[in-house]
């Protein structure tokens, strides 16, 4: 059974980071693209990295190098989100979505398998 599990959320003042994790597990990483998906309040969920199958990394919408960096651990079977200078905007719930396509696009209906979300929230 494929299961993601988010995690590291919390509350940090604008201009802080946070490190999000999503621990997959029941399926060989190999064969997944795992990607992290922001939901604001209110709003629709945006994609906002990717990591593909062949490790292959994407940065989707409002994500920028520098500030969002995507990592995987693969002896931890661990896909990693790393937010710097985060602004209100940034808060909301994340949630990390794994296909089994080889590559990743910022389409939510793509995606098979989804994680319960983890909460950001953004103190101004």
């Amino acid at each position: 059974e494929v299961q993601l599990q988010a995690s590291g959320g919390g509350l940090v003042q604008a201009g802080g980071s946070l490190r999000l994790s999503c621990g997959a597990s029941g399926f060989s990483r190999g064969d997944y693209a795992i990607a992290w998906f922001h939901q604001a309040p209110g709003k629709e969920r945006k994609g906002v990295a990717c990591i593909t199958s062949g490790g292959g990394r994407a940065l989707w919408g409002d994500a920028v190098e520098g500030r969002n960096t995507i990592s995987i651990d693969n002896a931890k079977n661990t896909v990693s989100l790393q937010m710097t200078r985060l602004s209100p905007e940034d808060a909301g719930i994340y949630y990390c979505a794994a296909t089994r396509r080889r590559l990743c696009t910022p389409d939510v209906s793509t995606f098979e398998f989804w994680g319960q979300g983890t909460q950001v929230t953004v103190s101004s």
